[in-house]
């Protein structure tokens, strides 16, 4: 359709809004221009338009590559039968409570089941009913494991409109990642697998899956952001992205404009249940290697260093002498662990880990548990301010430990610290789960002292002031006069969930 043929077939105002939006429209001159008519196939206006139907070329060509691949997941729990008549789409959690009762709105979801409201949260995931992606032509498909969990009847339907009972579902909690498997009989489009590790925030992306139950729906946005942490899996280091993300998108890809997937859409944020510009994908690399070990041996085994670490704070990069807010601080470093066997310390920061950049604990996490056994892996660390390079070979997770609270004993006041303190005696320590470990027991904390401001409470342990080790309440005291200044003083505090740092000040 030509530029003429829009003109005639609209209003003049309607196009020199939408031209004005577009930024093809600058000034009163330009405006009266358009008015006259003379502007619209001027260079100007013709170089925009073509750029802008690149970017829409593109945008499309990525679309029709990745669709086919695109699937819809439904999970049918035992005790609940699928729903018949013209709308047989699972609608559970997938229609927000203000949308089902509005009054102009009914008439869409009359074939709908009744839905149990849920409570309102900043993270929405829908559940039943999501998206996913095949990845293997032979019916591999990557979703949600909360698309799929329940234990039920796990049915996909294809683009086509064929539905497949699953022949296998495999998940992994952790990551929510979720393995589903059909047997269609012959070859499946699959998608075109990215590199994650090379999105950067700005880049152009679309999210395709079934929004409210609504197959094949493309949106398009932005990377917002990266190596997000929203506190909804144990493991996490999503893509923000401001593409339109609704319930039901859930397990659907996030692709780059070339048609390759790097996010498997996961999480919403909304006060409403709806979109509201920020959604959440777990990164293709992470998903990736997820589906590979859930794909070969149904388990996900991820490899751990053995040490108990933190963020990085500003206070705390002071103390460390950092240039910058930024790394893992150790806080603890157990016996017997590839850690404590590459002689890492209690206090280092560690700012590298087998080539990789390490800005938080999240991103060391990630990177340690996806590290090969097999092989050794340099380690770069901050020990008092100087660079240490250390080598370790990292060694399979063990099963987590937990330990039994603390009781109160007779304390030592610290004064000016708003801290009681008492000796760690060895039957705490054996209570506490930290056999072999010296320190002090803070038995009180006074209300808006500096202890109770720098987030101290009962029953953690303090090991270290500063460079020095305390084994008793004296020794603490006297640390404490030694080193607490202007600039406070670092603690090193052990609870029986683990160990971080403190910086406690005047």
């Amino acid at each position: 359709m030509s530029w003429r043929n829009v003109r005639r077939g609209i209003s003049l105002p309607g196009v020199v809004t939408a031209l004005a939006a577009l930024g093809l429209v600058c000034g009163g001159a330009g405006i009266a221009g358009l008015v006259n008519g003379s502007d619209l196939d001027s260079p100007e206006v013709q170089q925009s338009r073509a750029q802008a139907m690149s970017l829409s070329s593109a945008f499309r060509a990525a679309a029709n590559d990745v669709t086919p691949a695109v699937v819809t997941v439904r999970s049918l729990p035992a005790d609940r039968q699928q729903i018949s008549g013209p709308n047989t789409q699972q609608f559970d959690n997938q229609i927000p409570d203000e949308l089902r009762g509005h009054p102009l709105l009914k008439r869409f979801f009359e074939d709908a089941p009744e839905m149990t409201p849920s409570p309102r949260g900043s993270q929405k995931r829908g559940g039943g009913q999501g998206s996913g992606v095949i990845i293997d032509s032979s019916g591999i498909i990557l979703t949600n494991n909360h698309v799929v969990k329940g234990g039920g009847k796990v049915v996909v339907v294809l683009q086509d409109g064929r539905e497949f009972e699953a022949t296998e579902v495999k998940t992994d909690p952790k990551t929510d990642v979720a393995v589903v498997k059909i047997d269609a009989g012959e070859s499946l489009p699959a998608a075109k697998i990215g590199n994650s590790d090379g999105v950067n925030v700005g880049d152009w992306v679309i999210a395709v899956g079934a929004p409210f139950g609504l197959k094949e729906t493309v949106t398009a946005g932005i990377i917002s952001a990266k190596s997000r942490g929203i506190g909804i899996t144990a493991r996490e280091e999503f893509l923000q992205t401001d593409a339109a993300i609704n319930p039901g998108n859930s397990g659907g890809p996030l692709v780059n404009l070339d048609g390759e997937v790097v996010g498997i859409n996961t999480a919403i944020s909304s006060t409403s249940g709806g979109y509201q510009g920020i959604g959440f994908a777990v990164p293709i690399n992470m998903a990736q290697w997820v589906g590979n070990q859930l794909v070969s041996s149904g388990t996900v085994k991820r490899a751990f260093l053995g040490v108990g670490i933190q963020q990085v704070t500003g206070d705390l990069s002071r103390q460390f002498g950092l240039g910058t807010v930024s790394g893992a601080a150790v806080t603890d470093v157990r016996s017997d662990t590839p850690a404590a066997r590459a002689g890492v310390q209690a206090g280092d920061v560690i700012v590298e880990f087998s080539g990789r950049k390490i800005s938080h604990p999240r991103s060391l996490q990630n990177a340690v548990e996806r590290a090969a056994f097999d092989r050794d892996h340099s380690l770069i660390v901050i020990r008092k301010g100087r660079r240490v390079e250390l080598t370790v070979r990292v060694s399979e997770t063990p099963q987590n430990i937990t330990v039994a609270n603390v009781e109160r004993v007779t304390p030592t006041d610290v004064s000016g610290t708003g801290l009681e303190v008492t000796d760690l005696s060895t039957d705490v320590a054996s209570k506490l789960n930290l056999d072999g470990v010296e320190g002090v027991v803070i038995t009180d904390v006074t209300p808006d002292s500096a202890a109770d401001r720098a987030g101290l409470s009962p029953r953690m342990v303090i090991s270290r002031v500063g460079d020095t080790d305390v084994a008793t309440a004296d020794e603490f005291r006297q640390a404490i006069d030694a080193q607490l200044d202007d600039d406070g003083v670092l603690l090193l505090v052990r609870t029986p969930n683990g160990s971080r740092f403190v910086v406690l000040k005047k």
